[in-house]
């Protein structure tokens, strides 16, 4: 049974041990990536994301590349850690969901609204979260663990590269998701009293 979108907010967490079973369809994961990317809203109506889901061969090809990228500048002797932790906890997983932001529709915005200008890139991180945010638990409410990733901007412009994307996407994130074997640890909570005023 689904959960309520409450359950699924407090139950959504990062999960560093993955596997690449699913407990799914890859459809129902195109499915949840639609809906997100339909439903999820942006300023103005701009809808400025955009996802590019990498399964199989593909998300292999994403990890490789992070890889080879970090092997020219972590020293030799330290690489070993690194290759470790993106092998087990990244590589080893069903799929990838990197999050883009289109920087011509930022552009446009300025131009059409200048004397909001500085605000449209702000504006555009904001919406890519919502869309990390929104997609990262509904891949958990499918049976999906996941995490959140920033190799940008090391790697992007091989991922444009590989992936022949527009050199106006800008690379936000790289969400990697697969079935968890392990649970994740505690998270501690600092008190709701410091983080929320209510007035009547």
């Amino acid at each position: 049974m689904k959960r309520t979108f409450e359950e699924a907010l407090a139950h959504r967490r990062t999960y560093y041990s993955i596997s690449s079973e699913s407990p799914v369809y890859d459809e129902e994961i195109v499915h949840a990536i639609r809906e997100a990317v339909t439903h999820v809203p942006s300023a103005f109506n701009s809808q400025s994301t955009r996802v590019v889901l990498l399964l199989g061969e593909q998300h292999s090809k994403l990890w490789n590349i992070v890889k080879e990228t970090l092997k020219k500048l972590v020293p030799e002797d330290q690489f070993h850690k690194t290759e470790e932790k993106i092998n087990g906890s990244f590589a080893s997983g069903h799929g990838t969901v990197l999050f883009f932001e289109d920087q011509t529709v930022v552009a446009g915005l300025q131009d059409s609204f200048p004397s909001y200008s500085g605000n449209f890139p702000v504006w555009s991180q904001q919406t890519s979260a919502m869309h990390q945010l929104a997609i990262w638990t509904m891949l958990e409410d499918i049976g999906f663990g996941a995490s959140l990733q920033h190799y940008n901007p090391l790697i992007d412009d091989e991922v444009r590269r590989t992936w022949k994307l527009p050199d106006t996407w800008t690379l936000i994130a790289e969400m990697p998701f697969g079935t968890p074997t392990s649970q994740p640890g505690e998270k501690e909570m600092k008190e709701l009293t410091d983080r929320i005023k209510i007035f009547r």
